[in-house]
């Protein structure tokens, strides 16, 4: 029975031998080393124009300082505006419920008033004491075209 391995020949070198067990021994050969590329030589220009791209002068500091503080800027900025909208939506908040509850405060003080007053009485006061009386038909005048519940007077009614 045959087994085949990769086994490392010294770690140092990282070169890898075919080992084969069994009772047919093969001409042992160095695996090619797929792990490392070939690196392919540069010209000096094309080394000097990489370092010079990764030098940072003066005028790219200066942009990238820039950018930066606008950026800074703008954040802060939205971090205001946002705290004054959720302010402003609490002071909404706050003056619609004050509202709700003034109107309820108002609506039940009304209804109190309402049912407070005696309408036979202020009929009684109105008659006897202060001496009116219902309007008689010959105090009654109608108008014609009167299509609402009003009317408005522009002058003043003839007598017949």
């Amino acid at each position: 029975m045959e087994r085949a391995e990769a086994r490392p020949a010294n770690r140092s070198n990282k070169k890898f031998h075919t080992y084969v067990d069994g009772n047919t021994v093969r001409k042992i050969q160095p695996m090619p080393n797929y792990a490392e590329p070939k690196k392919a030589s540069t010209s000096s220009a094309t080394r000097k124009n990489r370092e010079k791209a990764l030098q940072m002068n003066l005028g790219y500091v200066v942009f990238l300082t820039a950018a930066a503080v606008i950026t800074v800027m703008v954040c802060i900025n939205y971090l205001k505006l946002q705290s004054q909208s959720t302010a402003s939506q609490k002071t909404v908040t706050a003056l619609e419920t004050q509202l709700s509850d003034l109107k309820l405060d108002n609506d039940s003080e009304y209804n109190r008033i309402i049912s407070s007053v005696n309408l036979e009485q202020v009929k009684d006061v109105a008659m006897n004491e202060l001496g009116m009386v219902y309007a008689t038909q010959s105090q009654i005048r109608t108008f014609g075209g009167a299509e609402s519940d009003y009317v408005k007077q522009y002058q003043a009614i003839p007598a017949e």
